[in-house]
């Protein structure tokens, strides 16, 4: 099916072109968006009246598309990512990356009108690539990836530490148990007790007897009076 683009279409044409598209791709997506219009009498008619119109916007579009190419050329984009030590990458530069960078510093370019060789970039090093622009103009950008050391954490190392801690915990708590348990414990102060009870019984029992037998003593041979004089 013929269409007249009505508009630029990067993966198609620009505006005023003829292509030759299929039914379901036109009517699905190409005309309820105004992108094209069907290839008719009536449309070349209207897209001849506008003919000079849209020759002055591609006079423009080229001399916007030389200018953007001279600031894309002067630029060099460092790329920053984590790689091994061979230079390896962990992931990869892609086209998405590099646009992304691209709009960090204003330049508001489409993914798909970047080209790398290979399509990714997996290592270290210095790339170039294809920005493709108005028309058969395009721009090459230089690309330095670098590469990001990972800083790893081993297991163990990090456990050591809190382990040690909790052995030390538990050798103060043991301590601080004994020391209390020497100070109080019921049983050695029972046991003391039971030990001393005996010795201060038997003391005392025999200091009653001795009183005792004393007093038997002086009941039994009482005092004589001294006899009178003569």
């Amino acid at each position: 099916m013929k269409v007249i683009l009505n508009k630029d279409l990067s993966t198609l044409g620009e505006e005023g072109d003829v292509k030759d598209v299929a039914r379901g791709y036109a009517r699905n997506y190409l005309f309820p968006r105004g992108i094209a219009l069907p290839h008719t009498p009536q449309t070349l008619k209207l897209f001849e009246a506008r003919k000079e119109e849209i020759e002055t916007r591609k006079v423009q579009k080229r001399q916007d598309s030389l200018g953007l190419k001279e600031k894309l050329e002067a630029l060099e984009i460092s790329i920053a990512m984590p790689a091994g030590a061979n230079g390896k990458l962990y992931g990869a530069v892609t086209s998405q990356t590099i646009a992304d960078e691209l709009a960090k510093l204003g330049f508001q370019i489409e993914r798909k009108r970047i080209e790398l060789a290979g399509n990714s970039i997996k290592s270290t090093g210095k790339y170039k690539a294809v920005v493709k622009l108005y028309e058969s103009a395009s721009a090459e950008i230089q690309i330095i990836v670098t590469g990001q050391a990972i800083k790893t954490e081993t297991p163990h190392a990090t456990a050591r530490p809190g382990r040690r801690h909790r052995d030390e915990a538990h050798a103060e708590t043991a301590q601080a148990s004994a020391a209390l348990g020497k100070e109080d414990s019921p049983t050695e102060a029972a046991a003391t007790g039971e030990a001393a009870a005996p010795e201060s019984g038997t003391e005392e029992t025999a200091a009653g007897n001795e009183d005792g037998e004393a007093a038997l003593a002086e009941s039994a041979n009482p005092p004589q009076a001294d006899a009178p004089a003569e």
